[in-house]
């Protein structure tokens, strides 16, 4: 946890927050003390009686300006192992506002695999800013993130990510970060599986004296929430899924189809654009033929640091720069013309954008957590392909392709959890459950949302914004229809409420950079 810096005069509500979480802090202090050694909630596989760990205490978390609490509850690291390793989880708690706060706190399940929760506090605390004011927004580092048992590889310099992308680059440094992490003392990388982690959830739960919880999740963190919904549908008051990842999605492989399909808007877009179509004729071509070139070195001046490096610029790293700017409309509005670009030989503009959201810290993966997760559930165990990278002829010519055969030679020798085979199956909610899609998302899709709805049954509401990419509760409106949802008195009334009011929002208009305007059509 980082000191915020001093500010000149505390506002109200920062007060009244301090003042939450000292009666917070004393609350959880008497309730870890008092605690009875099991839990008629607990769930399967989960040991009946963990070590309290931390109560919670008063902490500063970094971007946020009001007092949070940080506490820890012990858990076993192999749930079968009542009195084996054992690991501290590491949870955040942003106190509500009011002293008379509802009872029935907001967890936050972080996306990845491989985000840390408390990591989000800062952007959490804005989104959920209404919810805040009557009820506590809780924070858990999932084991295996953050200062959870953390399986954090030594992560890339933002200025070395260009050469460091090639896919045997990649492997080479994973094979590395395995065998580092399986020397650390929760090195066993089979116990780090979604199934096992949602115990620990829970876990904290019952520290904090929570009856009934809310989940908001986005991406994976999707995934957590109906797995933890499954094991505990008694503790489910209300649930959100921003961007639904289902268990069964195969992630690899879906990733690559959905990043496809997204690059495939993007040229649509702008063939349906005049201005760029005219800018840029034959686009679509001109990306295929730069996958079947050949592998060459180009010097390229990195967008993080200013410097010219040598940069072996093959059809994986091409892929690689356009998936990052798919998630964002606004950043893929700007794919036209750096991939046309790149096809005269010019990559600065392609590399910007794929880097753009490398410096973002609360984007950063534990990429440990993040493998033990997907080759565990979202991998078989089968042969890998000979060979990384290098679409066959003939298949997939978008931005996804790759991928696949990155993860099954990545997954090739990485430790695999048993997962229960219940874990793939959604079954219906037992609380009123929002579910969330942004038609442009290269990630998570409506394709995702509309099963996951359809498998959680009447209880469930599936909103699709149609221009919106991945994750919608940055949205302005949907904050607002995020807490009303929540907020609302029964399931009825949490379900009915409005939530078209972000239909309206644009797809941003295909940039054109400065000068393109007074050449058009200019063929290449």
């Amino acid at each position: 946890m980082l000191p915020l810096p001093a500010r000149s005069r505390p506002t109200r509500a920062v007060a009244a927050r301090a003042v939450a979480a000292a009666v917070l802090a004393a609350a959880a202090a008497a309730a870890a003390a008092a605690a009875p050694s099991g839990s008629p909630n607990a769930g399967p596989g989960v040991a009946p009686a963990a070590s309290p760990g931390v109560a919670p205490v008063p902490c500063r978390l970094s971007g946020v300006e009001f007092g949070a609490l940080c506490g820890s509850v012990r858990r076993p690291l192999d749930p079968n192992q009542a009195a084996g390793v054992q690991i501290d989880v590491h949870y955040a708690v942003l106190p509500a506002v009011a002293r008379n706060k509802k009872p029935d706190p907001v967890f936050v399940f972080a996306g990845g695999p491989g985000q840390g929760a408390i990591g989000l506090a800062s952007t959490m605390a804005g989104v959920l800013a209404r919810l805040g004011n009557r009820r506590d927004i809780v924070l858990v580092d999932q084991r295996g993130t953050g200062r959870s048992a953390p399986l954090a590889c030594p992560p890339v310099p933002p200025s070395q990510a260009l050469a460091e992308s090639t896919a045997e680059r990649v492997l080479a440094r994973l094979r590395e970060c395995r065998a580092a992490l399986q020397k650390l003392p929760h090195g066993d990388l089979r116990h780090f599986t979604t199934h096992v982690a949602m115990a620990d959830i829970d876990a904290v739960r019952r520290a904090l004296g929570a009856e009934r919880i809310n989940l908001v999740g986005g991406s994976y963190g999707t995934r957590a929430a109906l797995e933890y919904q499954r094991q505990f549908p008694q503790a489910v008051r209300r649930a959100v899924l921003d961007g639904a990842a289902p268990p069964d999605m195969v992630l690899p492989q879906a990733l690559a189809a959905d990043a496809e399909a997204a690059l495939e808007r993007v040229f649509a877009a702008c063939e349906m654009d005049a201005a760029c179509r005219e800018r840029h004729p034959a686009l679509r071509a001109r990306w295929d033929q730069m996958l079947d070139a050949p592998p060459r070195t180009v010097r390229v001046t990195n967008p993080l640091n200013g410097l010219s490096e040598p940069v072996e610029v093959s059809a994986d790293l091409l892929r690689n720069l356009v998936r990052a700017p798919l998630y964002v409309p606004a950043l893929a509005a700007a794919l036209p013309p750096a991939i046309a670009a790149a096809a005269d030989g010019r990559l600065e503009p392609l590399a910007a954008l794929g880097a753009s959201l490398a410096t973002r810290r609360e984007l950063q993966l534990a990429e440990g957590m993040h493998f033990s997760v997907v080759c565990s559930e979202d991998v078989p165990p089968s042969p890998a392909p000979a060979a990384v990278g290098g679409a066959a002829s003939g298949g997939p010519r978008g931005a996804g392709i790759g991928l696949v055969q990155l993860y099954a030679q990545a997954c090739t020798d990485w430790p695999r959890g048993e997962v229960p085979a219940a874990f793939y199956r959604i079954r219906p909610a037992s609380a009123a459950t929002l579910v969330l899609s942004g038609g442009a998302d290269p990630a998570t899709p409506p394709r995702h949302g509309e099963r996951v709805a359809r498998a959680l049954g009447a209880k469930a509401r599936h909103v699709v914004v149609a221009e919106a990419g991945h994750g919608l509760m940055g949205l302005p409106c949907m904050r607002d229809v995020l807490f009303r949802f929540i907020d609302a008195d029964d399931d009825a009334a949490a379900l009915a409420v409005p939530a078209d009011c972000a239909a309206g929002v644009p797809r941003p208009p295909v940039f054109a950079p400065p000068g393109a305007a007074s050449a058009p059509g200019v063929a290449r």
